[in-house]
C-alpha cells in the first residue's frame, strides 16, 4: 500500500499551511518521493528541526505507507 503525492502535500499544508511543495515519485511506485518545502515556520530552525516539522505533518505514516521520501527544506528567500 503506498501513498499519493497529493495525499503527502495535504497533510504538510495542514500543518504549515504557508507551505510551497513540490513532491516528485522518484522510482514511480507511489512509494519513494522527493519533496522540496518552503515554509516561513522553518526560519531560524536547524536542518534536523526543519525535518522534524515535515515527520510530525506526515502523522505516523514515515516508514509505514510511505517508505521513503527524500526532503530538501528551507525558509523563503
Amino acid at each position: 500500500m503506498a501513498m499519493a503525492a497529493a495525499d503527502i502535500e495535504r497533510l504538510i499544508k495542514q500543518a504549515l499551511p504557508d507551505a510551497e511543495v513540490t513532491i516528485q515519485d522518484l522510482a514511480g511506485d507511489g512509494d519513494h518521493y522527493a519533496a522540496t518545502i518552503v515554509s516561513e515556520a522553518f526560519r531560524g530552525k536547524s536542518r534536523v528541526q526543519q525535518h522534524q516539522l515535515v515527520y510530525a505533518a506526515l502523522q505516523g505514516n514515515m516508514g509505514g505507507v510511505l517508505h521513503a521520501l527524500a526532503l530538501k527544506t528551507s525558509a523563503p528567500a
